[in-house]
C-alpha cells in the first residue's frame, strides 16, 4: 500500500471527493498534483492550493494546478506535464473532474448534452491518453475512472451526464486490455456522497452524512500495488459501503439458424431470453457462427 516514490495526479481535487482522494494517496506516500481550476467563492483562492496546503501541513509532498479537464487534448497534456515538471513524474491519475446539467430529455439543449461528454467522458479519455506513453514505458500505471450509478442503470433528468459515466465504463474496459501487459491497471468507480455537486441534486441533511472521505480508502487499494488490486473492473462505494458490480447474462436460447426463425417463435421464447435464475458472465465468443475448420476470432 506504500506509494512513496509514486506520483499521483487527482483531478477535481480542490474539494468533495476528488479532495479525500488526494489526501488519501498522500497519505500513503505519493506526490499529488492537485488539479481543479475552481476558487473559493469568499476568498478567490485557488481551491487547489488550499488542498496542497493541507497535504504539506502533513509532511506530505503536492503541488497545485489550475488547468480545466475539457475535450481539448493540448489541456490534459499541461496537467500531465505539470505533474511531471513539478513533482517528477505520473504514476497514478484518478479522473474525478465532473460537472452536472440535469435536465429532462424534452427540454435538453445540445450545450446541456455535449458539456458533459466534453468533461466527463472526453476529458477523462484525454487525460489518459496524455498520460499513457510514461505509464506504457515506465511499466507502471493505475488509473482509477470516476463513473456513477447513474451511469451503470441511468436517472430521470441525467441522460446526459449517464450517457457519458455509461462510456466511461467502457472506456475503462476496453483500456484494461490494452494497459494489462504493461502493468497498467484501469478500474472504474461509482462513488457516492455528499459534496458541492450532489447538493445540487439531495437534501442538506443527506449531504452533511454522507462524507467523501468514507469512499477514499477504494481509491488508496486501487492505486496501490496490492497483488489483490485487479483490472478492467467496477466498483461501488459510499457510506463506508463497498462492492464490486459486474455484468451478467441469462443462460439465453439459441434459435434453430437452419429451420429459420421469426418475431412470434422468439416470443414463445420470451422466457428462456430472460431467465437469469443461471446467469453467467458473458463471452462474446459464444455468439459467433461456428464455420467448420475455423478458428473463432478474437474480440
Amino acid at each position: 500500500m506504500d506509494l512513496t516514490g509514486k506520483v499521483a495526479i487527482v483531478t477535481g481535487a480542490g474539494g468533495g471527493l476528488g479532495r479525500a482522494y488526494a489526501l488519501q494517496l498522500a497519505s500513503q506516500g505519493a506526490a499529488v498534483l492537485v488539479n481543479d481550476p475552481g476558487k473559493n467563492k469568499d476568498t478567490g483562492a485557488p481551491l487547489a492550493e488550499a488542498v496542497v496546503a493541507e497535504i504539506i501541513a502533513k509532511g506530505g509532498k503536492a503541488a497545485a494546478d489550475t488547468n480545466f479537464v475539457t475535450k481539448d487534448f493540448a489541456d490534459a497534456e499541461k496537467i500531465v506535464q505539470n505533474a511531471i515538471t513539478n513533482l517528477g513524474g505520473v504514476h497514478i491519475l484518478v479522473n474525478n473532474a465532473g460537472i452536472l446539467q440535469d435536465v429532462g430529455f424534452k427540454k435538453q439543449t445540445d450545450q446541456q448534452w455535449s458539456i458533459i461528454q466534453e468533461i466527463h467522458l472526453y476529458g477523462q479519455r484525454n487525460m489518459i491518453k496524455a498520460c499513457w506513453n510514461t505509464m506504457y514505458d515506465q511499466g507502471f500505471g493505475r488509473v482509477v475512472n470516476v463513473s456513477s450509478i447513474n451511469g451503470a442503470l441511468g436517472a430521470h433528468g441525467q441522460s446526459n451526464y449517464s450517457a457519458a459515466k455509461s462510456g466511461v465504463i467502457g472506456l475503462t474496459f476496453a483500456l484494461a486490455k490494452e494497459g494489462e501487459r504493461k502493468n497498467i491497471k484501469l478500474n472504474a468507480i461509482l462513488p457516492g456522497a455528499g459534496t458541492a455537486l450532489t447538493a445540487t441534486v439531495m437534501p442538506k441533511e443527506m449531504i452533511d452524512v454522507w462524507k467523501p472521505e468514507y469512499v477514499a480508502p477504494l481509491i488508496g487499494v486501487l492505486c496501490s500495488e496490492a497483488p489483490e488490486v485487479p483490472t478492467g473492473r467496477v466498483f461501488e462505494g459510499g457510506s463506508g459501503f463497498f462492492a464490486e458490480w459486474q455484468w451478467r447474462r441469462a443462460e439465453g436460447i439459441f434459435m434453430d439458424c437452419a429451420k429459420g426463425f421469426n418475431a412470434d417463435d422468439l416470443l414463445k421464447n420470451w422466457g428462456k431470453v430472460t431467465d437469469m435464475s443461471n446467469c453467467a458472465t458473458p463471452d462474446p465468443t459464444t455468439q459467433l457462427p461456428k464455420v467448420p475448420g475455423m478458428p473463432s476470432p478474437k474480440l
